[in-house]
């Protein structure tokens, strides 16, 4: 089943169809499906797929002839390239005949294997395959190396692709194509834990229920996802106890630099340093208040990403003593599945799902102007003197309007009282001359709230099967 994707697929179907040498730089992290989007648009055309391995250069190259030889049928041939320019040499010819796929799968390892392939592969598009009709797809896992070292403007291979895709994790409205007979409170816990990895959600067990595939997953030693997100970082980086330390605290609650560095011991400069790296892997995030300047504010925070991530470093990461001696379902009925699990969900996992979906109608040209700035607001509330934040936030300064949303993962039906005092916060955003106002709330709402919607029609309640279905008409009308 592809799930997903439409729109990478049709773009890279697009620049195979102009039948020009194609430059494809396509990256994301493991298990995200890169693989298989590639092998979809494969599927109907001609062409070779390689991926590198972690050997040394001589095997690597040497693989690469055996591909190359055995699409054109020339297996028998005795043809072996001395090196990287004879083998691309040789595809430049066939290439000005017809056109065929070349994916270049792990092209890191290939890179780390020989120092100088960026090089060597950037001399044969200048002067060999840019007037071939070759569609070339160099494809990665290890983020930082594929924006550094093939898209950065200090490698060789800079300005030469024709289109790059970063492939990130599926929304919540995609993921739920493959959660299929969940109800859709189901499908947002699901997604809230597991993420929108498209690997890590075909491992869900339809005929289990939500409680029962947490607990096949992550809490017993021998569940796909009880090691998987520790396994990838030792693959990915040396000194991974540093990491694991950071992500796992920021994971607890430790969101700011200066508290991230008290709880881990590491002096400034290193911490920030591994931020960096988990933020490059897209692991971790930086954000910043809505309205501020990311470079300048102090308010920033560093949040957890990916939602498999956050789940294991919140709830696995130091519980694997107790799963490894059996009692892994057992912890998880009395420490998990309650209203820890619940508390996790509503922030910031639930936020972000309305957020998403908000996003889907922005694109869709559903909400009442187009919105270009996204994200949430925190800080002081100087009127009533404490610390409060604001869930949701879409606007267009230029156009000065702005839409607030508040998001509720909790079983009581939110009141009129609530919207009222929540929709009295808005001089915390000042500046805005349209506002506009969006309430998600997982447990409905009281008569009196619906009765305030029917008089506003600046305000909209939408409830949980409101995420899953289509909308035909705009938001506000």
């Amino acid at each position: 089943m592809f799930v997903g994707r439409q729109e990478e697929l049709m773009e890279l179907q697009e620049g195979y169809d102009s039948g020009t040498f194609q430059c494809v730089v396509l990256y994301g992290r493991r298990r995200i499906g890169k693989t298989y989007l590639i092998s979809r648009l494969m599927e109907d055309k001609p062409g070779i797929f390689f991926t590198a391995q972690e050997v040394n250069d001589t095997l690597n190259l040497s693989h690469f002839t055996e591909k190359i030889l055995e699409f054109f049928q020339l297996t028998d041939s005795g043809i072996q390239f001395r090196d990287w320019d004879s083998a691309f040499k040789f595809l430049t010819d066939r290439a000005k005949e017809r056109q065929f796929v070349l994916a270049f799968d792990e092209f890191p390892y290939a890179c780390s294997a020989n120092k100088g392939l960026p090089s060597i592969l950037q001399n044969a598009i200048d002067h060999q395959l840019k007037d071939s009709k070759l569609f070339l797809i160099l494809c990665g896992s290890h983020v930082a190396f594929m924006e550094r070292s093939v898209l950065g403007s200090k490698s060789p291979l800079f300005g030469r692709r024709t289109m790059q895709l970063c492939l990130t994790g599926f929304d919540y409205l995609d993921a739920a194509q493959m959660l299929e007979g969940f109800s859709d409170e189901d499908k947002i816990r699901l997604y809230s834990c597991i993420g929108g990895t498209p690997h890590y959600l075909a491992q869900v067990n339809p005929k289990l229920s939500f409680e029962e595939n947490l607990k096949r997953l992550f809490f017993r030693s021998s569940g796909y996802l009880y090691s998987e997100p520790f396994m990838l970082l030792q693959q990915e980086l040396r000194e991974p106890a540093v990491y694991n330390s950071i992500i796992s605290s920021v994971a607890a609650g430790a969101t700011r630099l200066n508290d991230i560095i008290l709880k881990i011991g590491e002096e400034k400069t290193k911490t920030f340093r591994y931020l960096k790296v988990l933020v490059d892997m897209k692991i971790l995030e930086r954000i910043t208040p809505f309205g501020e300047d990311a470079r300048r504010s102090r308010k920033s925070i560093y949040q957890v990403s990916d939602f498999c991530y956050r789940f294991w470093y919140r709830f696995v990461f130091n519980s694997q003593a107790e799963i490894d001696a059996g009692i892994g379902g057992l912890l998880a009925e009395k420490t998990v599945l309650g209203e820890a699990l619940s508390a996790f969900i509503g922030k910031p996992a639930f936020e972000q799902i309305c957020l998403q979906y908000m996003m889907r109608l922005n694109r869709e040209q559903k909400l009442p102007f187009l919105a270009t700035s996204f994200g949430k607001w925190w800080g002081t509330d100087s009127v009533r003197r404490e610390e409060t934040d604001l869930d949701l936030v879409m606007g267009n300064p230029a156009e000065k309007k702005l839409i607030v949303g508040e998001c509720k993962w909790r079983k009581e039906a939110a009141s009129k009282a609530d919207i009222e005092n929540w929709m009295g916060k808005d001089y915390l955003l000042p500046g805005f001359r349209d506002r506009y106002y969006v309430y998600f709330s997982k447990g409905g709402y009281t008569k009196a709230a619906e009765e305030l919607a029917k008089q506003n029609a600046r305000l909209k309640l939408l409830k949980t099967e409101d995420l899953f279905q289509r909308r035909e008409q705009p938001l506000f009308e």
